[in-house]
């Protein structure tokens, strides 16, 4: 495969696209089915028992997946470009850097440095149960076998994509195995009716917003997945091998983990996978299934900073073009690394984070549909895509399109408006639709508003462009242009 558009911003080619729906199924099954989705249904009882868990568990991932998948995944496969790179026309080349350096590398970097830190946590409860130590939650080791995590994903993500997709073959399987061993287990240990009758751990005292919580917490997990996706998908040979194995193999694989997860934690009182899978699968098995799906946390982060590092390449234009892939990867890392010595703090603000990130995501979802659905009627100008300043019909103002970037900002407030996770206040709006649903619609009528206002009436923008240009067409434009 070329190796300027692997790890580059360049169009795949058919030839290059190596992923059948299958492997992108596998893919996306052995990213849902880690121990922090685990960790979602453990929180996620929390506020509700195990019924309206598994309802609020559908109803919020089909919500944010189904958003999430349209506006990652759908322009990325059909062009074959990377997803930050077929943004510009949303928020110009200079405003995609800026969502880059802000929202996409915190949210990805909190992720990994949470992913590393349940490796860690993983470990240590091995240990101690096999080896009689007393490591805390907190200790030192977490923090040691988490950086070990890292250096591990650096190397497997500066391998390539292609390992990656050959390691999830194998992994996704075993996920699967282990999760059905581990709701045998979760049964043979309790009971249907005990699991049934076991009430939400720290619940409030309103049941309504108890599950709207629980709902909005689950659409921000399926918003999460937005970051890495249509990086991935551009790998897909077809666009029915991305946009539904992308939807279901998340939905299938998330909900199969936080359904177990919700469970263990209702029953045996702990919302923290690390902590109950030993006592659940034994001594032996449960410290066998713990770190095979820790060996899955790693694979899980591979692919997350894959995408990741693809974006902060092509956002920083010329900058980082020339770094070393290898490098740039393990420049990612530093802060995730960084946070392995905070353990605590983040399992703390788990819910928070996942909530937050899902305010401003939603925002750019909308903004993004909005854009590409509805103005562009599917329709990009691949070679202005890849000219810079004037050149580029994607230009806009100063490299920004200012509907887009105010339209995620009107989105987001407009959201924490709806429902602020940091202090819970919400309005009446929020235990009907959600903060998420309304946010997101809010965003895609003001880029349409501000898009009209600011740019179309002026003839700016590219958005009445009549003719669709072929991958290949464009990727000889754009080889020509840099030959010249």
């Amino acid at each position: 495969m070329d190796q300027a558009a692997t790890y580059g911003s360049l169009p795949l080619l058919k030839r290059e696209r190596i992923w059948s729906g299958w492997d992108y199924t596998w893919v996306n099954v052995s990213l849902a089915i880690a121990t922090w989705a685990f960790l979602v249904g453990g929180s996620t009882a929390l506020l509700v028992g195990f019924q309206d868990g598994i309802a609020a568990m559908i109803i919020g991932n089909a919500i944010g997946l189904g958003i999430m998948v349209l506006a990652s995944t759908a322009a990325s496969q059909r062009y074959g470009v990377e997803q930050y790179t077929i943004l510009r026309p949303v928020f110009g080349l200079i405003g995609v850097g800026v969502l880059v350096f802000t929202v996409i590398l915190i949210t990805e970097m909190g992720w990994s440095s949470l992913l590393a830190i349940m490796v860690g946590r993983a470990v240590t409860q091995v240990a101690n149960a096999t080896a009689g130590t007393d490591f805390g939650s907190g200790s030192f080791l977490v923090t040691v076998v988490g950086l070990l995590a890292v250096l591990l994903a650096w190397f497997i993500l500066s391998r390539g994509p292609v390992a990656i997709g050959k390691l999830n073959k194998f992994v996704a399987p075993g996920l699967v195995a282990v999760t059905v061993f581990m709701m045998f287990f979760l049964v043979a240990n309790t009971s249907w009716d005990q699991l049934f009758a076991a009430g939400p751990l720290a619940p409030f005292e309103d049941s309504q917003l108890n599950f709207m919580m629980a709902v909005e917490f689950n659409v921000a997990v399926g918003f999460s997945w937005y970051p890495v996706m249509g990086s991935m998908a551009r790998m897909t040979r077809k666009p029915k091998a991305a946009l539904w194995p992308a939807f279901s193999g998340l939905l299938i694989g998330t909900l199969v983990a936080q359904i177990v997860g919700m469970a263990a934690a209702l029953t045996l009182g702990d919302s923290d996978p690390t902590v109950w899978m030993v006592p659940l699968g034994g001594p032996l098995l449960g410290a066998f299934m713990l770190l095979f799906i820790s060996f899955a946390n790693i694979t899980s982060m591979s692919s997350i900073v894959y995408s990741t590092v693809l974006a902060i390449r092509q956002a920083s234009g010329n900058l980082l073009g020339r770094v070393p892939w290898p490098v740039l990867c393990a420049s990612f890392f530093v802060l995730p690394g960084i946070l392995t010595f905070f353990p605590d703090f983040m399992y703390d603000q788990f819910m928070i984070f996942v909530t937050i990130s899902g305010a401003f995501l939603s925002a750019m979802c909308g903004a993004i549909l909005a854009d590409y659905f509805v103005l562009r009627r599917q329709r990009v100008s691949l070679p202005d895509l890849y000219r810079y300043r004037g050149e580029s019909t994607y230009h806009f103002t100063g490299g920004i399109n200012w509907a887009g970037m105010a339209a995620v900002a009107i989105g987001a407030a407009f959201y924490l408006w709806v429902y602020n996770p940091a202090t819970l206040e919400t309005q009446p709006l929020f235990l009907l639709l959600t903060a998420s649903l309304p946010a997101t619609v809010i965003a895609g009528i003001a880029y349409l508003a501000l898009s009209h206002v600011l740019y179309r009436v002026r003839g700016v923008g590219g958005f009445d462009l009549q003719a669709d240009t072929g991958t290949s067409t464009a990727l000889t434009a754009v080889t020509d242009e840099s030959k010249a």
